[in-house]
């Protein structure tokens, strides 16, 4: 398993949705558009990371993703739990973006391409 791609995208899965909140937050944006733009991103970038692996089945992200997900829950207790408290932990949308973050990876094998079949195959 690749310590690196481990670590490096989880700090990116958590790094890229955390500047988008917090600059749409500077902006005034609504809790609820912010929230919904917010797991849009993270669905994005979850599956931009799950295709850079490069795997062909599910079983072999999965580790990974669930990886990214204790980093990010250790990001959300630097960062998060200081201002908002541990009940940030007792919140079901909390639980939701973990959620994301493992599952979302897993479906980046379905975007990949299938290879052509060879171009004689079918020729008589």
């Amino acid at each position: 398993m690749d310590l690196g791609a481990r670590i490096g995208w989880g700090i990116i899965i958590y790094s890229i949705p955390f500047l988008v909140n917090q600059g749409m937050y500077l902006f005034g944006f609504q809790a609820t558009p912010q929230y919904f733009l917010y797991l849009l991103v993270l669905a994005l970038v979850c599956i931009w990371a799950g295709s850079q692996l490069k795997f062909r089945q599910w079983t072999d992200i999965l580790p990974y993703s669930i990886g990214w997900a204790l980093i990010t829950i250790a990001f959300d207790a630097l960062y998060v739990v200081p201002s908002a408290g541990w009940g940030w932990y007792e919140s079901w949308p909390t639980w939701l973006l973990y959620l994301i973050i493992v599952i979302v990876p897993l479906l980046s094998v379905h975007l990949k391409r299938k290879a052509p079949a060879p171009s004689g195959a079918w020729e008589s």
